[in-house]
């Protein structure tokens, strides 16, 4: 009898967390679970204080999956991760100067994509460009730093959890030419990312550092919406080629987008363009245009700014329709005008040389 996944997380289920109360698998204490044949490994992450209490959880677990038809030989490693034991300097200004933003190996270039403010469609723009650049000839990367909401996963049709050969390296997924990685594939789905700032920058560089993203000639950062912790760890700590400001005509949205502009320019990130997203609406029975969230407010703030003006994207259903179908327009609807327009985008970043 062959061994699956599902049995072993079904196995691991069946143990509850002594700290939470619930099973392993809800408690997110199993990380980089790998099963290959008859073999499993997988590691338990837990805080430095709770190690000595997890060891019999540890004897459980390999006990559980051992007593698996089909299972031969399981590897459970305990991991815990060391705090320091003073609170961090909050001036480090006055400290050391600290290292500047570092080249990430294997990675040509590195562009964020940014919102002042949720809901403006900046993931699904990311996930499209990606898959763009991809199909002009790049070799893609796509990080989905949207930890609060990641949606990458189900824009770009992946799932299942990333396999780690040594506990360290993380395996990336790919899907439509475009190598993929993001929290989300490392939690479960209905579980919320409970995290304060140095939690959030934490995994932020473990996905920009132990991630095997390969050679990438671009990896595209989808970031989350505003001004915070995860923007100003890429800023300060990866080189960025610049970033994209997604952002929908009305004035509620410029407002923030502005900030997140401003932000960037405090950080010395230049800014590559701006994207109007559900610039308009054409009734599909009708054909009658209307356009809901006002139009070109982005095109006046880019012209005011100096920057260029990227793309007018339409409100679409069927850009709605693929990217919650696993596979964005790009890709499902090649000949369609959004796709010549999310092409033209790449083609436009590759000739200014900043993809």
């Amino acid at each position: 009898m062959t061994l699956s996944r599902e049995a072993v997380l079904e196995a691991l289920k069946t143990i509850n967390d002594p700290i939470s109360g619930q099973d392993l698998i809800a408690a997110g204490v199993v990380r980089a679970l790998n099963v290959s044949g008859a073999d499993v490994r997988f590691v338990l992450e837990v805080s430095p204080s709770n190690a000595k209490t997890y060891e019999a959880i540890r004897d459980q677990a390999e006990a559980a999956i051992a007593a698996l038809d089909g299972a031969e030989k399981v590897s459970v490693a305990l991991t815990a991760h060391s705090s320091p034991q003073a609170p961090p300097d909050l001036k480090p200004a006055h400290k050391a100067a600290p290292k500047g933003p570092q080249k990430i190996a294997g990675i040509d270039r590195i562009i964020a994509v940014a919102s002042g403010k949720g809901g403006v469609g900046k993931s699904t723009v990311s996930s499209n460009l990606a898959c763009a650049l991809a199909a002009e000839g790049r070799r893609v990367g796509l990080l989905d730093a949207d930890v609060y909401g990641p949606s990458q996963p189900r824009m770009l049709g992946v799932s299942g959890r990333p396999a780690s050969p040594d506990g360290k390296i993380i395996l990336p997924l790919r899907n439509h030419g475009v190598t993929m990685m993001s929290l989300g594939l490392m939690t479960n789905d209905d579980q919320a990312v409970v995290w304060r700032g140095p939690m959030l920058m934490g995994a932020l560089q473990q996905m920009l550092t132990q991630v095997q993203w390969g050679a990438l000639d671009v990896l595209i950062v989808d970031l989350p919406p505003g001004t915070g912790d995860v923007q100003m760890t890429l800023a300060q700590k990866a080189e960025l080629n610049g970033a994209i400001i997604v952002s929908t005509p009305q004035d509620v949205a410029l407002i923030d987008a502005r900030k997140g502009i401003d932000m960037f320019n405090q950080l010395g990130t230049p800014i590559l363009g701006m994207i109007e997203n559900m610039s308009t609406h054409i009734c599909s029975s009708c054909g009658h245009e209307e356009h809901v969230f006002g139009h070109g407010g982005v095109a006046s703030e880019a012209e005011k700014l100096g920057v260029p003006l990227l793309a007018e994207i339409p409100l679409s259903i069927d850009i709605r329709l693929a990217s919650d179908g696993g596979a964005p327009i790009l890709v499902s609807q090649p000949n369609s005008q959004a796709a010549k327009t999310f092409r033209q985008i790449a083609r436009d970043l590759i000739a200014s040389g900043n993809a």
